[in-house]
């Protein structure tokens, strides 16, 4: 089993100590396979260290909004300032056009943030499915946010099976009403295999 995030990999380790998993962090940006990690050394970028001291003068205006600057990009979260959400997506809109072609911009359940081109969980996903063991498998891909929708993207595309969570709409071939329901059904695959993942996907209400 491997988690793909838009957190680094230190927050998922953090956040699951004692244990660790295979990963793929920062939208992709990081990845670690066997306890080996595959990215080459990221340095900062000091336009973006720059970008992030302007964002957080204007946050001030929003008491309730939080930037998260986790070096290689930059978040803004605005679930507890929903009043802010179009003004801090023209701000973001700004920060955009004003970093150029080597930064987009990625928008998820209240939040937006600013990535480097070239991250997304798709990215994530194949190069974590060219790594051992996970390379001649059927990737299963569980998602609940548009940032998965990149990876959706990609297990479709590798005949794998892709599960939205939640009520939104999705490009996943199978749905998941909550989180609460994956973990059932990840503790049961754990406890009893081999299973008939597509069958028993196919088999939720």
């Amino acid at each position: 089993m491997a988690l793909v995030s838009g957190r680094r990999i230190a927050d998922l380790d953090a956040f699951l100590t004692p244990h660790t998993f295979d990963a793929g962090g920062l939208h992709g940006l990081e990845i670690r396979v066997g306890g080996t990690r595959l990215d080459r050394s990221l340095s900062v970028d000091p336009s973006l260290y720059a970008m992030a001291e302007r964002l957080r003068e204007r946050l001030l205006d929003w008491p309730g909004a939080l930037l998260e600057d986790k070096c290689h990009s930059l978040a803004i979260h605005w679930r507890m300032a929903p009043e802010a959400a179009a003004a801090l997506s023209d701000l973001l809109e700004e920060a955009i056009a004003a970093l150029g072609a080597g930064y987009r911009l990625q928008k998820g359940k209240a939040v937006a943030e600013i990535l480097p081109t070239h991250a997304d969980k798709g990215r994530a996903i194949e190069l974590i499915l060219n790594e051992p063991p996970y390379r001649g498998r059927t990737p299963i891909f569980f998602g609940d946010d548009m940032t998965d929708e990149d990876g959706i993207r990609i297990v479709n595309a590798r005949g794998g099976l892709s599960v939205n969570v939640g009520a939104r709409s999705s490009a996943a071939i199978f749905r998941e009403p909550d989180p609460h329901f994956v973990r059932k059904r990840l503790t049961k695959w754990a406890r009893a295999l081999p299973q008939d993942f597509l069958a028993d996907l196919r088999a939720t209400p």
